[in-house]
């Protein structure tokens, strides 16, 4: 294809034969190839998405964003007459507009109903619809729909609630006394937020039960949404007794998506063999299951052979897969990482139907599309990340070794097709465990050592064992005869959780880091996305983008202290060696272990030698400040003149505050901060980050948008 050097208005013909004609020859620097538009648009929505959570107050819900959309598009109208390359710039900054807009209009459309009465943590009587089991160890935490709830005029849509399940399952209705209060904030600034993902799934109030679970009589017709968690909870545990006690939970997580069974230790060996990623129904689930839908309707297609003279077997094949793919995508749950693989599986089969070719890569923008308009919000989450990430890697791998592999046919001998299946197989693990590496470093901070090699000695039993079995065992299950399928499937998962059990036991199978700037995220998706979308000079430049994230996430400086909003202090203090201690091993459990991962580390940490009297305890940290930590308002006239920051529990007046020389945190200042970390150099702090400062000007922090 030439390039494309004139005005857009008069070669309208030209332009839809560079569409039709895909990728051709590279395209100058001055004229973008209009075809790789739909590959960037994705990209360009998702950081107008990630803008407008990254940005620093609540913006205003209409004026600004909709002056600026229509700004956009104006400009756009105007650079049709001006070439393509103008509008193609044009267009991408359209999409960035539209991302923030949709973001902000999403944000405000899910706003809970005004909960000040349950600010202070109350009782109240929920009832409702149990419309998820998220976790079943120990007490359960039970997703319920609410109907109706105590002191509240207009309930919110969800409240979490950790309860005895008893005998109830999804879909019952129930009512119950719990402790609520608002979802809580993060733990440290760039963490995780439990109240913005409470937000977005609509969830307004989380607590405890203080009573049992009760049945309920709601008048309201249950919904049908409900009816499909309890078919889906019933289904799971009838797939988890017919495999077994040992991996039962496992095949139930793959082939329904119910994940409120699989035991601790369990997901945490597959986490740290680096094998956590076939719990997530993705692509790979979907492949198997969509492909072997369309292998098998093709054989049988095929072998009648009156039809199959007179016509294609590939379209009954793709029209089962197609149907096979859609009742998987309901049964297991419909997850994000399940959304994007099924549109792409969804383009190719239609494809097939249509005597179309499907190009990979515009099939996943496609399916980013699709996600990033329904969920702008899920452009920020890990699983959208590594999803995306490890797919788009795959594609552009292979787009290049199509490029440069050498010609001629291949062997036909045994021995070398098991070659290359090995070869391919460990190809796809290195370039799948690469993409999504570094982004599981940037929000997990760990990473697994051997997660290569786990993968490849589990994951052929898992892609030929595993799920051909699964597969088989749900459709036979209709009709009550998936007992052998399962069997089948349960010595399979076994030898998978073999492996896992082994790598996750080696020595050093964890490798910790500090938690990055969300800024370097930011660069490196950035980065990532030019190096597998971008062409020639962008491809090259995203490959700078990338390095130089991963330069300056290696470089920057973890925090050297935290403070919690309980009052609990975590450092390094003099003594005690390179190891992290805590003032109270009591409170703050969490917090601490959270800290903990965020610098890289994961033991437990022992209590700080701190020398202490009768007035309150005193201890020198590692970098040199003097920490005091009190509740006698009769020790800070001495500590406020020796101590360089001072705990406080209770409150203190403005006026002690006033002529206190230390940086003094009580109650309301903890309460106002949240949780704290700390940079020090030589005794004095010179960076102090805040988790609640970050969140307050935003609607999950309590600011009200306009």
């Amino acid at each position: 294809m030439k390039s494309l050097k004139f005005p857009l208005s008069g070669e309208i013909p030209a332009l839809r034969q560079a569409i039709r004609s895909g990728l051709g020859a590279p395209l100058t620097l001055n004229a973008p190839d209009p075809y790789r538009l739909i590959l960037w648009a994705p990209v360009a929505l998702a950081v107008g998405s990630a803008l407008y959570f990254s940005w620093p107050v609540e913006p205003g819900r209409f004026p600004v964003l909709t002056g600026v959309f229509v700004t956009a598009l104006a400009g756009l109208a105007w650079c049709v007459r001006r070439g393509v390359s103008t509008l193609y710039l044009w267009v991408l900054l359209a999409c960035i507009c539209l991302g923030f807009v949709l973001a902000g209009h999403r944000s405000h459309a899910l706003a809970p109903p005004p909960l000040e009465r349950f600010v202070g943590e109350r009782s109240a009587q929920v009832t409702g619809w149990i419309e998820r089991v998220e976790r079943l160890d120990g007490r359960a935490r039970l997703l319920i729909r609410v109907h109706e709830l105590e002191h509240a005029d207009t309930p919110p849509v969800r409240v979490r609630v950790r309860a005895g399940l008893g005998a109830f399952e999804p879909g019952d209705a129930v009512r119950v006394r719990a402790r609520l209060s608002p979802p809580s904030a993060p733990v440290a600034a760039g963490g995780y937020d439990p109240g913005r993902a409470a937000w977005f799934d609509q969830i307004g109030l989380t607590g405890y039960a203080i009573s049992d679970l009760d049945p309920a009589e709601i008048a309201a017709p249950r919904p049908l949404m409900l009816e499909l968690a309890r078919f889906r909870w019933r289904l799971s545990e009838r797939l988890q007794a017919g495999a077994g006690p040992r991996t039962g939970a496992i095949a139930a997580a793959l082939l329904t998506g119910e994940r409120a069974r699989v035991s601790s230790e369990d997901a945490e060996a597959l986490r740290l063999s680096g094998l956590g990623h076939i719990l997530a129904i993705s692509g790979l689930h979907m492949a198997l299951f969509a492909g072997g839908a369309y292998w098998l309707v093709r054989l049988i297609f095929a072998a009648w052979e009156p039809w199959a003279r007179g016509h294609d077997p590939r379209k009954p094949a793709a029209l089962g897969a197609l149907v096979a793919a859609s009742l998987y995508l309901v049964v297991s749950g419909a997850a994000v990482s399940t959304q994007r693989a099924y549109i792409m599986a969804f383009v190719v089969l239609v494809g097939v139907l249509c005597d179309r070719q499907a190009f990979s890569m515009r099939s996943l923008a496609l399916a980013a599309i699709f996600i990033i308009l329904i969920t702008p919000e899920s452009v920020i989450e890990p699983g959208f990340q590594m999803s995306f990430a490890a797919v788009a890697a795959l594609i552009a791998s292979f787009d290049v070794y199509r490029r440069w592999r050498p010609e001629g046919g291949g062997t036909t001998s045994l021995l070398a097709k098991l070659k290359d299946a090995i070869a391919g197989l460990s190809a796809t693990s290195l370039i799948a465990g690469s993409a999504t590496g570094a982004f599981a470093v940037f929000h997990f901070q760990r990473m697994a050592a051997y997660g290569l090699l786990a993968n490849l000695a589990a994951m052929p039993l898992f892609t030929f064992w595993v799920m051909p079995a699964g597969g088989a065992a749900l459709l036979f299950s209709v009709i009550g005869l998936e007992g052998p399928f399962l069997w089948i499937m349960d010595q399979g998962l076994r030898r998978v959780l073999d492996v896992a059990y082994w790598a996750s036991s080696l020595e050093g199978a964890v490798v910790g880091a500090n938690a990055a700037d969300p800024a370097l995220l930011a660069l490196y998706g950035l980065g990532f996305a030019c190096l597998v979308i971008g062409l020639g000079w962008m491809r090259l430049g995203g490959g700078v983008l990338v390095c130089a994230a991963l330069a300056l996430f290696m470089v920057q400086a973890p925090p050297q202290m935290m403070i919690t909003d309980g009052g609990v202090v975590l450092a390094r203090f003099e003594g005690a060696g390179d190891a992290f201690t805590v003032t109270d091993r009591r409170r703050g459990r969490f917090d601490a272990r959270v800290f903990l991962q965020r610098t890289g580390a994961s033991y437990r940490p022992e209590r700080s030698a701190l020398a202490c009297d009768a007035l309150g305890c005193t201890g020198r940290t590692a970098e040199g400040l003097l920490l005091a930590v009190t509740d006698n308002p009769e020790a800070l006239v001495e500590d406020c003149d020796r101590a360089d920051l001072i705990v406080f529990d209770g409150v203190v007046s403005a006026w002690r505050k006033r002529r206190c020389a230390a940086l003094l945190l009580d109650d309301e200042a903890r309460a106002e901060l949240g949780g704290l970390e700390f940079w020090v150099h030589e005794g004095r702090v010179v960076r102090m980050r805040s988790a609640e400062q970050a969140r307050q000007g935003r609607l999950w922090g309590g600011a009200q948008g306009s």
